[in-house]
């Protein structure tokens, strides 16, 4: 099939791209691997999640929240926010096409051509486990973050939750509120902040630098939360916003984990060495016994398994929704993505 634009990908990159050609009036198809538009946050995601940003930065484009939706938004909402934009701007995705290379050959052999390409599949394509010594071994549950629905399932239990991002602190939590005996591992130092905290920051850096916007946002931090180090919670030396920016890397926003670790109602533990049956070893000698494992280990991008740019049967590629900005970058790119496809078809027009 010869198509003018490809997008892979049925997330809010893909279909915020669909949208913003359609409004450039650039045929598009969207090709997606699952049964569903959005199946990270219909299928994988805990049922406590909201976004961490609040709504004005995590509209797609062409269509803000309606008035009544709350400053941040729950996913249930976030779901219908996205099932009215898929009827809205009448997006129709092909549905269970696994692409096995950039020659765009699904399970079916079906084979598109198209002048451009969007690869629109995001940064949570496949989830990640690290590998720890005798984790075969483990007699309990082991779980991904995105199989985990809520922590009233592990009610009287002993969980260590593997990972300290925005997912792994949130799941603590949870676990916690439900009765479960919760421990989490934090290996590496990072940025804790509320909510209230990164709204503030994000509405400043239109009007301020950086530098002074990370100040500020720190001295907030340590009147809020004080010194953390006692608890095994260590701040990074460069600031919230300059490793969001640089390295995309994204401070914790603070649910109410940390007064439950500053209670000692969840435990932190140093980084995990090895597994013996229901015995977990860590870096400190230390051995505990737990009934579950959840791994808030991020995920892997499976885009380099499949896309070979020496195979493209495509003029340009472009990628939308990998630039570690979340929500608020999926706009951006969407937009730079349908202008300048928009800019090399007007331009091919004028020479022919």
């Amino acid at each position: 099939m010869e198509e003018v634009v490809v997008i892979v990908g049925a997330g809010p990159a893909g279909l915020a791209t669909f949208t913003c050609l359609k409004q450039l009036n650039i045929p598009s198809i969207v090709l997606e691997r699952e049964d569903c538009y959005a199946s990270l946050w219909k299928k994988r995601s805990y049922d406590r999640l909201k976004l961490h940003l609040a709504k004005q930065f995590c509209s797609l484009p062409h269509m803000p929240y309606p008035p009544h939706t709350p400053t941040f938004v729950p996913r249930v909402e976030f779901i219908k926010y996205i099932d009215s934009y898929v009827e809205k701007f009448d997006i129709n995705p092909k549905y269970n096409r696994s692409i096995e290379s950039s020659n765009l050959v699904s399970g079916d052999f079906e084979r598109y051509i198209a002048k451009f390409l969007v690869v629109a599949t995001g940064e949570n394509s496949k989830d990640f486990i690290p590998q720890i010594p005798g984790m075969e071994g483990f007699e309990g549950h082991i779980l991904h973050s995105s199989d985990f629905k809520s922590g009233k399932e592990f009610d009287g239990k002993k969980v260590l939750v593997v990972g300290c991002g925005n997912s792994g602190m949130e799941i603590a939590y949870d676990l916690s509120n439900h009765g479960a005996s919760t421990s989490i591992v934090i290996r590496s130092p990072f940025h804790i902040v509320n909510k209230e905290m990164i709204w503030l920051g994000m509405s400043l850096l239109s009007y301020l630098p950086l530098w002074l916007v990370d100040s500020i946002t720190l001295t907030l931090a340590r009147l809020i939360y004080g010194n953390l180090t006692k608890y095994g919670l260590h701040r990074p030396t460069r600031g919230p916003f300059e490793l969001k920016v640089k390295l995309g890397r994204s401070p914790v926003i603070d649910v109410g984990t940390v007064g439950k670790i500053k209670q000692g109602k969840i435990k932190v533990c140093p980084e995990m060495t090895k597994i013996e049956k229901n015995n977990v070893e860590f870096n400190n000698g230390e051995i505990q016994q737990f009934d579950a494992l959840v791994f808030a280990t991020g995920y892997q991008s499976t885009t380099n398994k499949w896309l070979k740019v020496y195979e493209l049967v495509a003029h340009e590629i472009y990628c939308t929704g990998l630039s570690r900005r979340g929500l608020a970058g999926v706009s951006f790119d969407a937009q730079k993505v349908a202008d300048d496809i928009a800019l090399i078809l007007k331009s091919e027009k004028r020479q022919n």
